[in-house]
């Protein structure tokens, strides 16, 4: 579908923002490398070929039994007895660039964990012998998608809110306004703090929890379009003429008072990231043992003898959250009218 011209322009401005236009593809080449973690870091080999049998175990587990072995537990493949198997039939392994997974251990280490960077270990390993690349990969698949999931409910949240605010006005405005007032002024990180002493936290958990207080962000800009909007000629027009209010408000306010939106989304979906990096530092975030920034961070605090830990986490954070910085004023600069 063809772009209108005015959306032309906002491309072009957007494109010629050289430093957040390059921040964008390298931003989606890094969360589309960290999507296929699986065939980037695991401790499975990708193919297997054994008996003239082509086994893919990264999609499926294939028991020891398949290969010849005697039990029927999940195989092993980096034991030499499975490996053996496999050989006595001309067969071979594919694997991964990172023969590590997340939560794998390296037991091979010729010093005591966490260990320094190696062939083996590109960036090292933590306190607990597992790979700091593979649980970066791993990590930053989560911060991303934790932070667009969350951006994009409560946007639809705080979008729909300031519409209603903002298009009725009076007293639906002055309840709003004051139920934004109190709503906002509750302590989040202690309810969160009181909250994880009694249940487990987890993705959808903490999602489901930041997602009560995150879709505040963008009511006010919305309502103060949507203030604006409703005195416009065209509107006053279209009541006139008896249309309904949804067509009014979703149909013709509601497509100039996104301009807005969607340049403050990137620096939502930096403050999100943010919080889950806060929560996970605290202990309050993901499970334990998650792949996690935050989780990250706190094995730098907790290992200074070992400056690759925390050097590599700021490295990440300060890369992810600088290629969306960048990417935000490039969209607040292609949506700004007066260019």
């Amino acid at each position: 579908m063809a772009l209108s011209p005015v959306n032309q322009r906002r491309f072009a401005q957007f494109k010629a923002h050289r430093r957040g236009w390059y921040s964008l593809w390298l931003f989606l080449a890094l969360f589309v490398l960290s999507l296929g973690a699986e065939l980037i870091a695991n401790d499975k080999p990708l193919v297997v070929r054994y008996d003239s049998s082509w086994y893919f175990p990264v999609f499926k587990r294939y028991a020891e039994t398949e290969f010849g072995g005697e039990f029927p537990l999940q195989a092993n493949y980096k034991s030499p007895y499975i490996r053996e198997l496999i050989a006595e039939k001309d067969g071979w392994m594919l694997w991964p660039p990172i023969p590590f997974s997340y939560d794998s251990i390296n037991y091979d280490l010729n010093v005591p964990a966490p260990a320094p960077p190696s062939s083996v270990n590109w960036l090292g390993t933590d306190d607990q012998g597992r790979d700091v690349l593979a649980r970066v990969i791993y990590g930053l698949r989560i911060s991303v998608l934790f932070a667009l999931t969350l951006t994009l409910c409560s946007s639809v949240l705080g979008v729909l809110a300031g519409a209603l605010q903002g298009f009725y006005g009076g007293w639906v405005d002055l309840a709003g306004q004051r139920f934004l007032e109190i709503w906002s002024g509750l302590p989040v990180l202690y309810l969160l703090i009181i909250m994880a002493s009694f249940i487990q936290p987890n993705f959808w958990w903490l999602l489901g929890i930041m997602l009560l207080f995150s879709w505040m962000s963008l009511v006010d800009l919305v309502r103060a379009e949507f203030l604006r909007g409703r005195n416009l000629e065209y509107v006053r027009a279209a009541r006139a003429l008896g249309m309904r209010d949804a067509p009014i408000m979703f149909r013709h306010i509601l497509p100039n008072a996104m301009v807005s939106t969607m340049t403050y989304m990137p620096f939502i979906i930096t403050g999100a990231i943010g919080t889950l990096t806060a929560l996970d530092f605290l202990g309050f975030g993901l499970p334990p043992g998650s792949p996690s920034l935050g989780e990250l961070v706190a094995q730098g605090k907790a290992n200074l003898q070992a400056p690759w830990l925390g050097i590599t986490a700021f490295a990440v954070l300060a890369i992810l959250l600088s290629l969306l910085v960048f990417i935000g004023e490039a969209a607040r600069d292609a949506f700004d009218p007066r260019k």
